[in-house]
């Protein structure tokens, strides 16, 4: 999962010196839109011709964390510095053209910074421009917490999921400002599942190879009463190949459909008539090498509690996974043949989860967002919003739970 709301790094000393145009200025004065002639008006009688435009204004307590920056008009930017509290220098750039200075990095919310610019026109004539200011606060502003990550590969199961920190009121405002668009043409839609989390997929499976690019201009929206979005990026994801893997609960087996052909059928264990695994469509959202497992984590007492479950792929939030089980009767195995787990999808390993298992198989042949289907259990259907698994809804549905 991916933090988005990244605080600034903080370099300080020598970094200003490895700036482009982030230069040092002793001494300034004025506001952000203040412009003077740094000679006294004896030895030039003309002021500058450069404007300096800051972007967040002198005194300001909601600036940008995202579009704080310099600007210059009718002339170019010569010096700039900026300051957090405390001093420390702000790296960043000015612009090929000497035209304008940003922050390399996004800024942090709820801290205050100092700007000072000078610039000269083209007849050589100076003037300068600070401003202070604090950025947005915490407390008035929300961001999302979103899946997948930039930059990766996903299997054709993977949503678009934000979780924000903050309860939204206008939906449709923020999800406006939200698009995710794919290279195959698919449409795709949002859905919001309660006040918090929103997700976005297409009707079908992703196609496989697609480019998926997802847009967030929140900075600035208002998401509920004076509480205001932060967050503008773009990123893009590639969808995988096609792996769907169906758990068929009266055979005890698992076959594994890759790009549309079946390359392997797997003995499983699923859950005992007790503790019955969900039906329905699971997304693997998170993967793990080795996992503990305490069954007081999902409220059940002292069932059990293992240290180092192998191959553990999470396909629920409230704790369904399919695992590697090592502690299996060896008598008596029970994968092809009985359900023996607490709703989990068991597949034969060994300790440490090192040998050649179907377990090692199936997890060396997995990606997050593949997708396992459950059915034949004497259990319901897992809920669209336990982990990401909205392709438990119809299509009408699911176009019913948008705001846009």
């Amino acid at each position: 999962m991916t933090t988005p709301d990244i605080a600034a790094r903080r370099a300080v000393g020598a970094c200003a010196a490895l700036m482009i145009g982030a230069l040092t200025l002793t001494a300034c004065g004025g506001s952000a839109n203040a412009d003077h002639d740094d000679k006294g008006g004896q030895d030039s009688p003309r002021t500058s011709a450069a404007k300096i435009l800051i972007s967040a204004k002198n005194g300001s307590t909601g600036a940008s964390i995202n579009t704080t920056g310099v600007k210059v008009s009718d002339g170019k930017l010569t010096e700039v510095k900026m300051t957090a509290d405390g001093g420390q220098d702000v790296p960043g750039s000015l612009s090929a053209d000497g035209a304008s200075w940003q922050p390399k990095e996004q800024l942090e919310r709820g801290t205050r910074y100092q700007i000072s610019a000078t610039a000269k026109d083209g007849d050589g004539r100076s003037t300068a421009a600070d401003s202070t200011f604090t950025t947005v606060s915490s407390a008035n502003s929300f961001i999302g917490t979103y899946t997948p990550d930039g930059g990766t590969t996903v299997g054709v199961g993977m949503p678009v999921s934000f979780n924000f920190d903050k309860a939204i009121t206008d939906r449709k405002a923020v999800q406006s400002h939200i698009t995710v668009s794919s290279s195959s043409g698919q449409k795709v839609v949002g859905h919001w599942f309660g006040a918090q989390r929103l997700d976005f997929r297409p009707e079908e499976y992703w196609k496989a190879g697609s480019k998926v690019t997802m847009k967030i201009d929140l900075d600035g929206v208002e998401g509920a009463n004076g509480v205001h979005g932060v967050q503008k990026k773009t990123v893009t994801f590639t969808i995988g190949r096609s792996q769907v893997s169906t758990v068929d609960v009266d055979t005890q087996t698992m076959t594994v459909v890759r790009d549309g052909r079946t390359v392997k059928s797997v003995p499983i264990s699923a859950g005992s008539p007790e503790f019955t695994t969900y039906n329905g469509q699971m997304v693997i959202s998170e993967k793990f090498d080795k996992l503990r497992m305490d069954s007081r984590t999902v409220g059940l007492d002292n069932a059990y509690d293992i240290p180092d479950v192998p191959h553990a792929m999470r396909l629920t939030q409230s704790g369904t996974f399919i695992h590697g089980n090592y502690w299996y009767n060896k008598g008596n195995p029970p994968f092809g043949r009985q359900g023996t787990s607490h709703g989990c999808v068991g597949l034969q390993d060994v300790r440490g989860g090192q040998g050649d298992t179907p377990s090692q198989w199936f997890y060396d042949s997995s990606m997050l967002g593949d997708v396992v289907i459950v059915k034949n259990s004497p259990d319901k259907t897992v809920t669209p919003d336990n982990g990401l698994n909205g392709w438990n809804m119809s299509w009408s549905e699911w176009t019913a739970g948008s705001a846009a």
